[in-house]
């Protein structure tokens, strides 16, 4: 039997070490219940009314087929997958689009096949897992540089050997962090570099918070190479798409691993997509973001006093980002799971993160404010974490 084998035994001892350590991943029923500090639905789309009825409505009017996509992209016909290609290179000012099923997807398939053998991939610190396990069974060498410090950039940078290309990667909101890449001041670092590097800017949690992303917003779409946006936060869906240049895309559909070997989107996915983006398109997004960022304000002007007065090591905000207001808010704490316990009997649900998904000695509370909750919440919220706060505080004297 399975349970009595060597394999169990080593996978259970894997397991009870991550319990010990406190770090053991579990899913939770239970989280449904209460109000969501912890989903990326930042522009609250998955419970829009409006964007449901269109979604419905364009279901049951269609004569085509809404289901399954039935296989690969390059098995099966999908021409709602290429019309949506086309127009999301259109929306968002791109010489063509590739939809992926995730984002996790799409950064594995390019990190694993573009870079090539002799080039070199430079990262920032925090980049996401998905460019790490494509990295991981590429052919280039890697190499770390400082979380959005762009001088250790280009001290790396000269390090790359004469006439390899050059990857630069990072995202342009950090999904931990909630902080910004200084996109502007890498591509100044990049440019004495010429044709030989090349950007990469993952937009996964920038997509809809900020329009077409922080690239478009800074008018940067020419110097970025590859971006990478994705329709399951923000935007209310699921899937991703990079956003490349017409040879780099038929590149992937020729060698991307997990786009050529996997079941395309199905088709009520793209259906999706195509309504979030007429609400990108017709300017309504534009309204829940502001929203959003007013909610933000909020959060942080009821909070930041008191933390002020609160020792550190019990609980801290980072420092405000001045670029622009982040719906990613981290209550960095030594005790993220006795804060999320504490904030679960309040009815709030916001999760703990601890190593190793951050570094040991930064673990937090992931909190997201979305455009859908009340200043009620947010006040409920603030006070929550306060509350929980002063009681560690008290019991340290």
């Amino acid at each position: 039997m399975f349970s009595s084998c060597t394999l169990a035994h080593q996978l259970a001892t894997a397991l009870q070490s991550r319990q010990e350590r406190g770090i053991l991943r579990r899913l939770d029923p239970a989280r449904a219940s209460g109000v969501d500090f912890a989903s990326n639905d930042y522009l609250s789309l998955t419970r829009n009314a409006q964007l449901r009825d269109a979604f419905v409505s364009r279901l049951a009017n269609s004569e085509a087929p809404v289901l399954g996509s039935g296989g690969s992209r390059l098995l099966v016909p999908a021409p709602a997958h290429a019309a949506l290609e086309s127009r999301l290179a259109r929306v968002f000012h791109a010489p063509a689009a590739l939809l992926f099923n995730s984002g996790f997807d799409a950064n594995v398939a390019f990190f694993q096949c573009v870079p090539q053998r002799g080039d070199v991939v430079l990262y920032d610190a925090l980049i996401h897992a998905s460019v790490h396990d494509g990295l991981r069974v590429g052919r280039a060498t890697a190499a770390p540089f400082a979380h959005n410090d762009v001088r250790d950039l280009e001290r790396r940078l000269r390090g790359v050997p004469e006439g390899a290309n050059v990857f630069v990667a990072v995202e342009s909101l950090y999904s931990m962090d909630g902080d910004f890449a200084p996109l502007q001041l890498i591509v100044d670092a990049l440019r004495p570099l010429g044709d030989r590097v090349h950007l990469i800017v993952d937009e996964a949690h920038a997509t809809g918070v900020y329009g077409r992303g922080l690239v478009a917003q800074a008018g940067l779409e020419d110097r970025v190479f590859a971006r990478l946006i994705t329709f399951g936060k923000a935007l209310g869906a699921t899937g991703a798409a990079l956003l490349v240049p017409a040879l780099l895309r038929e590149y992937l559909l020729n060698y991307a691993r997990p786009l050529i070997y996997t079941t395309a989107l199905a088709n009520y996915c793209v259906v999706a997509i195509d309504c979030s983006l007429d609400l990108l398109e017709n300017g309504q997004l534009d309204a829940l973001a502001a929203r959003l960022h007013r909610n933000i304000q909020h959060f942080v002007n009821a909070l930041r006093p008191h933390i002020a007065l609160i020792p550190r090591q019990i609980l801290a905000l980072p420092a405000p980002d001045a670029q622009a207001p982040s719906p990613i808010l981290p209550l960095l704490t030594y005790q993220p799971h006795a804060l999320a316990a504490h904030l679960r009997k309040r009815g709030l649900v916001a999760r703990p993160i601890a190593a190793p998904t951050v570094p040991r000695g930064q673990e937090r509370v992931r909190v997201c404010v979305q455009a859908g909750h009340t200043e009620m919440q947010l006040d409920a919220l603030a006070g929550a974490v306060v509350e929980w706060a002063n009681t560690q505080s008290r019991a340290r004297l």
